[in-house]
């Protein structure tokens, strides 16, 4: 018997189960959950010249080492702390990178005590409601945005660190705040009605 074909899925998801599971399930999927707009936000910033396979296979030990990604338990994070990530094998141990995860947090408070959460900072860069690009393919994805550029901008003037324009527009993509599905893809139209 044949085996049933797969739905198609955009190209950069490939043949890694880690990899096809984040795009099945998350990408794309509006966030408005604190906790995981901080946590997308790091490792985002921890994505900086690297691939995201390689921090989607390290987001479990990023869980573990920064406090479940709790920006409270982060912000008071001490040099003891700097230097047990540092030794810590299963994160990405770049000194700049952990110390931008320690001022994120405290600057994530901030921003939270100003607007009453960090999603009504962070979605008025959308406009408030999923951008829809409907992307023909994978070539057709802009690597920032106007949009992108401006959250870019505030972030950085703010304090935020690793937040430049193309960060940002990953940032956006991963928390659905644009849906960057290819059309043909088996997700873009789930994703348009969540």
């Amino acid at each position: 018997m044949a085996k049933p074909a797969s739905p198609y899925r955009c190209a950069w998801s490939g043949a890694n189960p880690l990899m096809i599971e984040y795009h099945d399930r998350e990408w794309g999927v509006p966030v408005h959950d604190d906790r995981r707009l901080f946590e997308f936000l790091i490792l985002e910033g921890a994505q900086a010249g690297l691939s995201w396979q390689t921090v989607l296979n390290k987001r479990e030990n990023y869980r573990e080492a920064l406090s479940r990604f709790d920006p409270k338990k982060i912000a008071r994070y001490t040099s003891e702390d700097v230097a047990r990530l540092m030794a810590n094998p299963g994160i990405i141990r770049n000194r700049l990178k952990v110390d931008a995860a320690i001022r994120n947090a405290q600057t994530f408070l901030q921003v939270q005590k100003e607007f009453g959460s960090f999603d009504a900072y962070i979605w008025q860069f959308a406009g408030g409601k999923p951008i829809d690009h409907k992307l023909a393919s994978i070539k057709d994805v802009p690597a920032k945005t106007a949009e992108s550029d401006a959250m870019s901008k505030d972030l950085l003037k703010r304090g935020f660190r690793f937040v430049g324009s193309t960060i940002c527009y990953a940032f956006m993509q991963a928390v659905g705040m644009v849906n960057d599905h290819e059309v043909k893809c088996f997700r873009y139209k789930e994703v348009a009605r969540s």
